[in-house]
């Protein structure tokens, strides 16, 4: 089946399905497809969310790409906005990019860390090869995460171009210990341990950006 036929039965059965019937808050995801996981806490998203997905989908042959609006990140002490808030707000900065869903699945599930979600996506879904969207600030501390070598064994990692962060992200405990693994993520059947530093633009603002902005605008 070719890439073009997938595309028109995704649009076709979620059509049908309707955004309130999908299992899980998320999109319908065929067998034999390539699908994007973005995680964060989108507090706020904003239009940087929306380049990087744009530009993995294009770079990576994705058929989606999926934002995962955690509950909490483990490595911040920063409390997020309620997870509906910013999952509403997701959904509204992507109403209009059909190949980018905004999901709570990690809520539902009530996973805290990246290894679990990974591993329930890739249970349920064993014939969906899924990519693993970063930031190249989080590839640079890659190795404080829960079960980092765990994660870069079970999944592909794509690396996208933050400020100040790409040069670092490249001499980081995780690419030094993996250099091997990098390689085109736009193959096809790409197996774990792989990894690729995208292409794009290095300049955006950070939600933190936004959030100040925000703080200082109500005052």
């Amino acid at each position: 089946m070719s890439s073009l036929q997938l595309l028109n039965m995704w649009f076709e059965e979620t059509a049908k399905l309707g955004p309130n019937r999908m299992r899980g808050n998320l999109p319908l995801i065929l067998p034999h497809t390539r699908i994007g996981l973005l995680g964060g806490s989108f507090d706020p998203p904003h239009q940087g969310h929306v380049q990087v997905s744009l530009s993995a989908l294009k770079q990576l042959n994705l058929h989606h790409m999926i934002w995962l609006v955690s509950p909490q990140n483990p490595l911040k002490q920063h409390k997020p906005a309620p997870v509906s808030e910013r999952l509403n707000a997701a959904r509204k900065i992507t109403a209009s990019h059909p190949h980018i869903s905004a999901s709570d699945i990690e809520s539902k599930w009530r996973t805290q860390y990246t290894i679990e979600t990974i591993r329930n996506f890739q249970t349920l879904y064993p014939n969906v090869e899924f990519i693993w969207v970063i930031g190249s600030d989080n590839w640079a501390n890659f190795h404080k995460w829960r079960g980092w070598v765990d994660i870069i064994n079970a999944i592909p990692i794509a690396i996208y171009p933050r400020p100040g962060h790409s040069l670092k992200a490249g001499l980081g405990p995780a690419a030094q210990r993996f250099r091997s693994a990098q390689r085109n993520l736009r193959a096809p059947q790409i197996q774990a341990p792989a990894w690729q530093m995208l292409k794009g633009p290095h300049k955006y603002e950070a939600s933190s950006q936004m959030r100040h902005m925000k703080q200082d605008h109500t005052r």
